[in-house]
């Protein structure tokens, strides 16, 4: 199965069976590094992702407001109410060209 949008291609695998027959949704083909940095390391990452440089970048970030709300439309609804300077990043995912990704990550260590 393949997700698709404009900007990145996540390939996710086949479904798979454990030895008793019991399927398992497939995971993604490639390795996803995770690193690790605090609030003010995940803020200026994201503030450099606003800049046209990283446009082609696909960003997904996750925020405290975020997490304190039940459903999608409460989410919309305090998001269109809140400066982007009042969010508070507790992770950011973000796919697309290696060279740029790293250029922004480079200095960041791996979660372990």
């Amino acid at each position: 199965m393949n997700v698709e949008n404009e900007k990145c291609v996540i390939v996710v695998g086949n479904d798979v069976l454990d030895l008793e027959g019991n399927a398992h949704m497939g995971i993604i083909q490639f390795p996803v590094p995770i690193l690790k940095g605090n609030t003010k390391i995940l803020k200026k990452l994201r503030t450099r992702l606003f800049e046209p440089q990283f446009s082609e970048l696909t960003v997904v970030d996750f925020s405290d407001l975020a997490q304190g709300c039940k459903t999608y439309n409460e989410f919309i609804g305090k998001m269109a109410n809140t400066s982007e300077s009042r969010l508070n990043y507790i992770g950011i995912a973000v796919c697309g060209n290696k060279k740029q990704i790293n250029k922004l990550t480079g200095s960041m260590p791996l979660l372990r």
